[in-house]
């Protein structure tokens, strides 16, 4: 008699360190998705949010999952989201999509968008157009869509349907915007969330602006020395005065 009520309290204790280990193991998991998400999250030196925002995590709060604490976090000024983070969280969320380990590769069901600000004047915008073409010849990305943040047509909605219309599962908004500003902040994220919410299988991401690139340095460097050329008369005006 005694020898089975061994073997039940032998069995009882491997089945409570069984029930342990199911919720260590569960918790580890959460911790490996919790990184993947941080990680993919991390905002480059263009991303980054103003000085005076800080991510909180309000961690261990009574009744809030980790995964909600870790969007708790303070509200852009009039954004629509609460941080960068929350806006790429919003934009991967698991029913338009989600995100898997190299969330940030271009595939096959991606479109991109590359918006400009928008001009009245009509040349500005038709240089927008010889860009796209230039990139995705230069790229070889099949699907990419110009589109004007306003003052011109094509839309950010237009362009999100667009893309949609030729077979994306994901689009990508690029901001032609040298500097992340107001327009990067909240604007583009605004029309680009009213654009989605025509298309609920479709996930989006907004990535960063040209911001502190190194290549960016060769570019104005360029353009100083040919106009430069240009004043002395050893060259012809470029494509962007002549435009």
């Amino acid at each position: 008699m005694s020898a089975l009520r061994q073997m039940r309290i032998e069995s009882a204790k491997l089945e409570t360190l069984g029930i342990v280990i199911a919720s260590l193991a569960s918790y580890f998991l959460r911790i490996c998705r919790l990184i993947v998400f941080l990680e993919a999250a991390r905002p480059c030196r263009s991303c980054r949010p103003p000085a005076h925002l800080s991510l909180k995590l309000k961690v261990g709060v009574k009744g809030m999952s980790t995964g909600a604490a870790v969007s708790r976090t303070l509200r852009l000024h009039g954004g629509p989201f609460r941080s960068r983070y929350d806006l790429i969280s919003s934009c991967l969320k698991a029913e338009n999509g989600g995100f898997g380990l190299e969330p940030f590769r271009i595939g096959e069901k991606d479109g991109l968008i590359i918006v400009d600000h928008g001009s009245r004047r009509r040349e500005s915008n038709l240089m927008l157009n010889e860009f796209v073409a230039m990139f995705r010849d230069k790229t070889g990305y099949p699907i990419v869509e110009p589109a004007h943040m306003e003052l011109a047509e094509p839309s950010i909605k237009d362009a999100f349907c667009s893309c949609v219309l030729q077979g994306v599962t994901r689009v990508i908004v690029s901001p032609f915007f040298l500097f992340p500003g107001r327009h990067w902040h909240k604007d583009i994220p605004s029309l680009t969330a009213e654009a989605a919410k025509e298309h609920p299988g479709v996930s989006y991401i907004i990535t960063a602006p040209l911001g502190l690139h190194e290549l960016l340095v060769d570019v104005v460097n360029d353009r100083i020395k040919h106009c430069l050329s240009h004043v002395e008369g050893d060259a012809d005006e470029c494509e962007v005065c002549a435009a």
